[in-house]
């Protein structure tokens, strides 16, 4: 590698430095970008190696500067969060999501893991036309009887466990979600289901969707559970005023904060694997991560993703 190819790399890295610290992802086309923070720190390390091996030392400084800067960033989400194990009499409740791609997802596939992975609570985005009815021919209502589903809304809620419709804590910003609660061991969770609009097709209205997310779950993120298709990785602007609010990503909690989630190789995206993580779980203070792992569903191009969350207050 030369110089002048050490140097666009840096120049790269340094315009999505500058991006995530200005915020100007934040309803903007720069939000596309963005997702390839994680990887620019990478070769920024490649890159600081060539330089120092070069003896150009006034590249390698900036280069090690940038690299600095974006660990600061990256590996607290690669180190697992201190603070002891919960208790084991602590409720636990298993959680998943899954994009089931404008309801192409297996269906049979989703109720196995459903089983599998005893799941008490489903969310599910991109529900499309049809989805609701190939679960019941699966038998969904076997092992998640209880379910909210509302018209003109692409995400879903399936349960094992009673559900209490949230009506007020899905407000018209944040279009596509679907709330309510259930009670674990005696204890109340709020749950949400999640699909913000894709950045790609309107950064606009992905940024509204967000703050819709934050109107709703503002001053109630304690006992609240989010989980979903976000279409945002954890150095997005939005996605990081999210978390502000209270919200832990129950991956990066377990040190898991860069497992990538999308796109998942299928029919339409054939021979592709996953390079980003856009499916999250996030909780409020109220719960503690216990476990959280990625489970390829056949007809999607994401990843399900199943979290043990236990409740602690």
């Amino acid at each position: 590698m030369s110089v002048g190819a050490c140097w666009a790399v840096l120049a790269g890295a340094a315009g999505l430095v500058a991006v995530r610290l200005g915020g100007w992802d934040d309803g903007t086309w720069l939000a596309l970008a963005v997702v390839g923070l994680p990887y620019t720190a990478v070769a920024g390390v490649v890159v600081l190696g060539v330089l120092l091996a070069l003896r150009s030392w006034w590249p390698a400084a900036l280069a090690g500067v940038l690299v600095a800067v974006q660990l600061v960033w990256l590996v607290p989400r690669l180190v697992p969060e201190g603070g002891g194990a919960p208790t084991a009499d602590a409720p636990r409740l298993r959680l998943a999501t899954s994009n089931a791609f404008k309801g192409r997802a297996d269906a049979a596939e989703l109720v196995r893991l459903v089983r599998e992975q005893r799941v008490d609570v489903l969310a599910m985005e991109e529900f499309g036309p049809g989805a609701a009815e190939r679960l019941e021919r699966a038998g969904i209502a076997e092992v998640l009887p209880h379910r909210e589903l509302r018209p003109g809304r692409d995400t879903a809620l399936y349960s094992r466990l009673p559900l209490t419709p949230l009506d007020g804590a899905a407000p018209e910003a944040a279009r596509n979600q679907v709330a309510a609660e259930v009670t674990v061991g005696g204890r109340t969770v709020r749950v949400t289901a999640v699909h913000t609009y894709y950045p790609m097709g309107d950064a606009d209205r992905w940024s509204k969707d967000f703050a819709g997310l934050r109107a709703a779950v503002s001053g109630a993120t304690r006992n609240a559970v989010l989980l979903g298709d976000f279409n945002a990785t954890l150095d997005h602007t939005p996605m990081r005023a999210l978390l502000d609010t209270g919200l832990t990503d129950t991956h990066a909690e377990l040190g898991r904060g860069v497992a990538p989630t999308w796109p998942e190789a299928d029919t339409y995206y054939a021979g592709l694997w996953p390079v980003i993580q856009i499916d999250h779980v996030l909780h409020g203070e109220a719960l503690r991560a216990v476990s959280v792992a990625e489970h390829t569903v056949r007809g999607t191009d994401h990843r399900a993703v199943v979290a043990e969350l236990a409740v602690t207050d």
